[in-house]
């Protein structure tokens, strides 16, 4: 049997006074969101901190992880990635330019990227230019026509004029990775200081006795192929022994590095020692001197740049010009952080390189 109020209604159905109270928008989801701002002004930090301890960074201090979680906590903070895309007019996604996806170099520093921008409510998307600069100047046209909310560039190219052309008409903020571009683009950058480690590791191989030095590198378009001759001509020119250098530039790829490396190991006047600027060069370096049977530390001493497992597990151990990989990728994603969400300034952040002897550099044969 049911009870019926005076308007003929149910009575389970009728609402209470504290019924309403209950329900009313004025007490549920009233409290208003706290920013990414407020985290970062109540704990004393950049945005870009925030979002390092939030994304899981190793690279920061535990006094500054207690001070960005205690605000958090304080404010009980929870990025509501939806709102933001629907108030600022965001995608909350990146673009990310590659020059060639094929190298494990980029595989560390996309995972470095990605993890500080999925931290912050970012999807990263990817796209190969193969090296190719006029693929470069496709990819940037196709992430604008998303609608990404930035781009991360490491460019096939860094004088190609579409590409600087297309960059110049990008709205968004957008950084370049080991490499540089005219400032008037107003692109941030995160690059490698390379001459240290490859000064380091010529300098070695003088020591060692070797007058005859082959360097394999990428373009000269591009900042680490420019960089690694320029401070290989410095050390030579300030050494007082007579050392002859060979400059081999071309691509990053597998196949200059075999077209390259057969070149200068064909003739009689070979080099005593050889230097592969990327792992991708090593691949095609180390395919010749199997060939032609000579022995890495024996008859010929071998430097690569950029530590992979090829480099540790080859036998005898390949000595290396070594760079923070993956620390490149969550600079950069830093870098864009701080434009997109702190509306900081276009920078330039420089990473170090170290050279690390290893058995495959010796005297020369007799």
């Amino acid at each position: 049997m049911t009870r019926s109020g005076s308007n003929g209604g149910s009575a389970d159905h009728r609402r209470t006074p504290v019924d309403a109270a209950a329900t009313s928008p004025v007490t549920m989801g009233a409290r208003r969101r706290a920013s990414m701002r407020e985290v970062a002004d109540l704990a004393d930090v950049a945005i870009s901190s925030v979002s390092r301890v939030l994304s899981g960074h190793p690279d920061v201090s535990a006094q500054m992880r207690e001070r960005v979680l205690s605000a958090v906590h304080r404010l009980e903070y929870e990025p509501d990635f939806l709102a933001q895309s629907l108030r600022r007019g965001q995608t909350l996604s990146v673009g990310f330019v590659l020059a060639d996806i094929s190298n494990p170099l980029m595989a560390d520093i996309v995972l470095g990227a990605e993890a500080v921008l999925r931290g912050a409510g970012y999807s990263l998307l990817l796209m190969n230019s193969e090296n190719d600069p006029r693929m470069d100047a496709q990819h940037v046209r196709f992430f604008q026509s998303r609608r990404v909310d930035g781009m991360l560039l490491s460019l096939a190219s860094e004088t190609d004029p579409t590409t600087l052309e297309t960059i110049s008409l990008t709205e968004g903020p957008a950084v370049v990775i080991d490499r540089r571009l005219p400032e008037e683009l107003g692109a941030s950058a995160v690059v490698n200081d390379h001459g240290p480690g490859m000064e380091a590791a010529v300098e070695h191989l003088i020591d060692l006795g070797h007058r005859r030095i082959a360097l394999i590198t990428g373009s000269t378009a591009q900042l680490p192929g420019r960089e690694r001759m320029d401070a290989m001509r410095a050390v030579v020119a300030r050494r007082p022994e007579r050392v002859e250098t060979i400059y081999r530039p071309g691509s990053f790829s597998t196949e200059h590095g075999e077209g390259a490396a057969r070149e200068i190991l064909s003739g009689p006047d070979r080099p005593t020692a050889v230097i592969a600027g990327g792992n991708q060069l090593l691949i095609g370096t180390l395919k010749v001197l199997r060939e032609q049977g000579l022995r890495v530390g024996r008859d010929i001493s071998l430097v690569t740049c950029d530590e992979v497992p090829l480099s540790e597990l080859y036998e005898p151990p390949i000595a290396t010009i070594q760079r923070e990989t993956v620390g490149l990728g969550r600079v950069a994603a830093e870098l864009l952080l701080g434009r997109l969400v702190g509306g900081e300034a276009p920078r330039t952040e420089v990473l170090p390189t170290t050279f690390l002897p290893r058995p495959s550099c010796a005297s020369p044969p007799a």
